[in-house]
């Protein structure tokens, strides 16, 4: 018996995941998502950095995620991002804790380490100070999976809780599209 889905199923699958990046809001995309991965029979684990656990949280929400989700780490100090999940020192040192390439590596370490089909991963500044250099607001997210990662900048406004919202949001929809993709 084969492992890959019907053409139907692939089909429903995708057309679940395209309005899980639509506008429903997080509850919405949150349910599709764990559903499309479940059906699947994959797996998902994250690392947060300026959501400090809010992604983790949002997961464990769900009725039955236990079957899909295996796990997240909290890496708020920059020397855990390496520790824990697996960045590379010398890419912490070249260009810190909040830049893309340290939300891609983020998200394949999680994904590695914790044995996961899929790793997301948000670092940023929550504010209301700026963090070397960095504008509060600036945030990247990423969700790496078994062929790419994909990593997108956020310039967000409003206070800490806004923008740790708005980061939770905006990973799980990068996490939907990624998951479209590898249906084609």
């Amino acid at each position: 018996m084969s492992s890959e889905p019907a053409a139907s199923e692939a089909t429903d699958d995708l057309e679940a995941v395209q309005s899980a990046s639509g506008n429903d809001g997080p509850t919405q995309v949150l349910l599709r998502l764990v559903e499309l991965i479940k059906r699947r029979g994959e797996t998902l684990a994250t690392a947060e950095s300026l959501t400090g656990g809010l992604l983790g949280a949002a997961l464990t929400d769900v009725p039955g995620v236990s079957a899909i989700y295996r796990g997240g780490v909290i890496v708020y100090a920059t020397e855990l991002k390496a520790k824990l999940a697996g960045v590379p020192e010398d890419l912490l040192a070249a260009v810190g804790p909040v830049h893309p390439d340290t939300a891609a590596a983020l998200a394949s370490g999680v994904r590695e380490r914790l044995d996961a089909t899929y790793g997301l991963a948000t670092t940023g500044v929550a504010g209301p100070d700026p963090q070397a250099g960095v504008a509060a607001g600036t945030v990247y997210v990423a969700a790496a999976g078994p062929g790419s990662v994909q990593v997108r900048k956020l310039q967000l406004s409003g206070d800490r809780a806004a923008i740790r919202r708005r980061s939770v949001q905006a990973v799980l929809e990068l996490a939907a599209s990624l998951v479209a993709e590898d249906l084609d």
